[in-house]
């Protein structure tokens, strides 16, 4: 990653001082590349994943999977736009050995996705990662591999650390999981799936399901590999997915810019009255980001999708929303701040699984809104935000991204507001501090 100056303990929010008009160029979907980084990883033959994130989290994927034996190299393509121009990561997949450690960060992909990557290593492959990561759920995803024939050893946590004594392949079958706390447990089994024995059926037993889009994230880029793939969409039962065993297919990969962290450069255009552009915003697509198309309307601004990418529009005045975010939930920081500077109030449901992300999001927003004399309510499935005048103050951050990142929006309409530990944006969004500075350049011409 391009170095950076280092940032300050407490960096000052910067106050808009006019209508931002910019064009933001964001970084790769770090959901896509680190599900591209894997599938490649599995396949039977080299590929490519074009315009990649390179942040922290992608940077734990493709470190893990080096350390697993698979070849990563990184070059700059000189192919045509519609290739992909720009980075270019080659992935060389190899015979994947131990023994092995993995650091997973806090990133919910790495700690997820490898664990059944590691199952088909020869050898022992420990996990470890930051502090946080030995409380977010993963117990549901080691019964299922245990159940599919794994050795994993985690001491009776049913959370990291843990070791996967790996066999070199695994038989694969029918599971059932309660992925209720997290849409990943499904992805994780799926991804791999391919190259168990036989295959895998996913039947998923909770009473709720999180972020179906990035399973129908994972089931297309499974197809585009070459996965024979079942989905309740496609007429088969509802809540089970079945994959196929069979060889992955080494693709060229094309990674979307990462429609979630966009968010604060639309909501700047929401709170500033100003105008953002975000080129390459793709006209179909799985991510969820893409919701903010229509919930950003609802609340008072406007979008075109042009030649130029998605041009968003705000007023200045920001309208309250009742809207259930469970599909969507990674976005419920950004809203809840655009939210807390509206007209009317706000309620955000369907998000309770956010308790158990990198911090417990609903806290964290409603400790640090209040903290800034906002009016928000945690709920038993969201948050229910009543729009005061807000003031200046610390923004804590919990080393969450998201959390960041909305301090951020707060401060473009409030003075005063420092956001501690904005370097930990770099977890899928680096450089946020020069980018926004960018943007704000041109506020106010």
């Amino acid at each position: 990653m391009t170095q950076t100056p280092a940032l300050p303990a407490l960096w000052p929010a910067p106050l808009a001082d006019g209508a931002v008009h910019a064009t933001v160029t964001v970084p790769g979907s770090k959901s896509v590349t680190n599900r591209a980084l894997v599938l490649a990883a599995l396949a039977a033959e080299p590929g490519w994943v074009r315009r990649p994130l390179r942040s922290r989290d992608s940077q734990l994927m493709s470190d893990a999977l080096r350390a697993l034996g698979v070849g990563i190299e990184e070059t700059v393509s000189s192919s045509s736009a519609e290739a992909g121009s720009g980075e270019a990561w080659r992935i060389i997949p190899a015979a994947l050995h131990g023994p092995a450690t993995v650091d997973v960060g806090n990133a919910g992909t790495v700690m997820r996705f490898l664990p059944p990557v590691a199952t088909l290593a020869a050898g022992d492959i420990r996990f470890d990662g930051d502090p946080r990561s030995y409380e977010r759920p993963l117990g549901q995803v080691i019964e299922a591999l245990r159940a599919l024939g794994a050795r994993i050893d985690d001491g009776g946590r049913g959370a990291l650390p843990l070791t996967v004594h790996g066999g070199g392949a695994l038989e694969g079958g029918t599971v059932e999981i309660d992925a209720s706390n997290s849409s990943q447990f499904v992805s994780a089994l799926l991804l791999s799936a391919p190259r168990f024995n036989h295959g895998v059926e996913v039947r998923h037993v909770g009473a709720t399901l999180p972020s179906l889009p990035h399973i129908k994230m994972t089931v297309e880029m499974l197809r585009a590999a070459g996965a024979q793939v079942d989905t309740p969409e496609a007429g088969g039962e509802k809540n089970v997915w079945r994959v196929a065993p069979g060889a992955l297919l080494g693709r060229d990969m094309v990674v979307e810019p990462d429609l979630s962290n966009a968010q604060p450069f639309l909501a700047a255009a929401m709170v500033t009255g100003g105008t953002v552009t975000i080129p390459d915003w793709p006209r179909r697509t799985t991510q969820p980001g893409d919701a903010l198309r229509s919930i950003f309307t609802e609340m008072g601004g406007s979008c075109e999708l042009t030649d130029a990418g998605l041009v968003f529009t705000g007023t200045g005045t920001i309208h309250g929303i009742d809207v259930d975010l469970g599909d969507v939930g990674e976005l419920t920081p950004g809203i809840a701040a655009v939210a807390a500077l509206a007209d009317s109030p706000s309620t955000l449901r369907g998000v309770a699984h956010l308790r158990l992300h990198e911090t417990d999001r609903l806290a964290a927003l409603t400790k640090e809104i209040n903290e800034l004399g906002g009016d928000v309510t945690e709920t038993a499935d969201g948050l229910h935000i009543r729009p005061r005048r807000l003031h200046g103050g610390v923004f804590h951050t919990y080393d969450d991204h998201r959390m960041a990142t909305a301090g951020a929006v707060i401060g473009l309409a409030t003075p005063g507001v420092q956001i501690e530990n904005v370097a930990t944006t770099a977890k899928t969004l680096p450089d946020f501090p020069r980018m926004w500075a960018d943007m704000l350049a041109g506020a106010g011409e």
